[in-house]
């Protein structure tokens, strides 16, 4: 072409996506696969119960949920989320501050699409894909970022946040995941507060995905942005994907607060209006089903059922991987994931794992080579000797080596079976090109 027409990052990938394609490919050797790469509760064996496909039934019989719904999204719906937000001591919204999507990457990629190319949203390290990957693509720079520190729980640096903010003048929002993905963190609420003050100061708005709210254990507690955001502008991202379990029904939402207070965030959620009136709305029949799941009297026990069993494989993954001398684990407090980190100087490309079929072997290796990043390295060989598919820590825009597993399996004895392999794994893979590594990381 008589130019390059590409934006910068269409060199990029979506590993939790790719790496799919490579274990796919394994199968056709007959390799069997442990998925632990997607968070999809139901590919991972979760069962929907006979009282939500009967909702879904009864909706079905309504011609509505056969039609456009409007852009925003369907009335009823959206009285009924600004009714949950306005019960509680926080900012009070009502249904015109709600926009439906096709799930939530729809509403991130609109989001970040919508803003000025010189202005930037500063987000966690190591976020999740979706986000950086929308927001690089926006301004076709790499993101800014501040730093989650795996030696503190994966805490937040706020120091480097708070410097960041106020040196780089092109940074007008900061990115909150909360709970995170990939780590499983749970904010404290003082730690929200002092971004939220962080974001005051300096004149910005805030954007928090918070579609794993619901789904919080192991004794932490957190608060959603709408309790603390006082009078400064800014947005929850939320959907059924994930709490409901529904991820097939792409719908997801955004709440936003004060934006009446501020012209210029006025405009901007405008601007994303706009661009959802381009696809005329968001698909109909799951808004329909929202205010009927979420009332439903069984709800709330299914919920906490399937939080507790997250509760407890986190123990169960911990129990086990706190010992491996070569990684740094955290126990995750929320959604269902679990980040494990190499520590600093344990990893090299020389480093393999046996693969016992030749031709599995060939492809692994075939991928390979001396520039693939040291923990993709390590995730490959171990899908290629054992089926277990995880995601390499450095797909989430991050320095720190390791890789990110669910909490998703439904049988806890063969998750514990899983976790105990990949601990061996983890120690026959370091120690396959000298069994003396010393990490330099305590």
């Amino acid at each position: 072409m008589r130019f390059d027409i590409a934006k910068r990052g269409n060199g990029m990938t979506y590993e939790i996506r790719n790496i799919v394609g490579v274990a796919n490919k394994l199968k056709e050797y007959g390799k069997e696969i442990y998925w632990e790469n997607i968070g999809d509760p139901v590919q991972k064996g979760e069962k929907i119960p006979e009282w939500m496909k009967d909702v879904l039934k009864s909706i079905l019989d309504q011609d509505c949920s056969y039609a456009y719904s409007p852009t925003k999204g369907m009335d009823e719906t959206r009285e009924f989320l600004a009714e949950r937000v306005n019960r509680r001591k926080g900012v009070k919204i009502d249904k015109e501050n709600i926009i439906f999507f096709n799930g939530l990457g729809d509403a991130i990629a609109r989001s970040y699409s919508a803003i000025r190319l010189d202005a930037r949203v500063i987000m966690p390290e190591p976020t999740y894909s979706t986000h950086f990957l929308a927001e690089v693509l926006h301004a076709s720079f790499p993101p800014n970022t501040y730093k989650m520190n795996p030696c503190n729980n994966w805490h937040p640096d706020m120091q480097e946040l708070e410097q960041k903010v106020k040196h780089q003048r092109a940074i007008v929002g900061i990115l909150v995941i909360n709970p995170d993905n990939p780590t499983g963190f749970v904010y404290p609420k003082e730690t929200l507060k002092r971004i939220v003050k962080i974001a005051k100061e300096n004149d910005m708005f805030l954007i928090f995905d918070e579609i794993y709210t619901n789904m919080i254990y192991n004794g932490k507690k957190s608060v959603p942005l709408s309790d603390i955001i006082g009078d400064i502008p800014g947005m929850s991202m939320k959907g059924i994907s994930k709490e409901c379990p529904w991820p097939g029904a792409r719908c997801g939402w955004i709440e936003f607060y004060n934006s009446e207070k501020d012209d210029v965030f006025a405009r901007y959620v405008n601007t994303i209006l706009t661009q959802k009136m381009s696809e005329v709305c968001s698909t109909t029949l799951p808004q329909m089903a929202i205010p009927m799941l979420l009332t439903h009297p069984e709800y709330e026990k299914y919920l906490d059922e399937r939080v507790r069993h997250y509760e407890k494989l986190s123990n169960i993954a911990y129990d086990i991987l706190r010992d491996v001398p070569y990684i740094a684990v955290n126990r995750p407090n929320g959604a269902f994931y679990m980040t494990v980190v190499f520590k600093e100087g344990v990893l090299n490309n020389r480093q393999t794992l046996p693969i016992e079929q030749p031709g599995v072997r060939d492809y692994i290796e075939k991928i390979l080579d001396d520039k693939v990043e040291s923990d993709k390295r390590f995730v490959y060989y171990l899908l290629g000797s054992t089926g277990i598919c995880v995601v390499p820590l450095t797909s989430f825009f991050t320095s720190l080596p390791g890789f990110r597993m669910t909490l998703l399996e439904k049988d806890a004895s063969k998750f514990e079976h899983i976790v105990k392999i990949l601990a061996e794994k983890i120690v026959e893979y370091v120690e396959s090109t000298s069994p003396a590594v010393q990490p330099m990381l305590a």
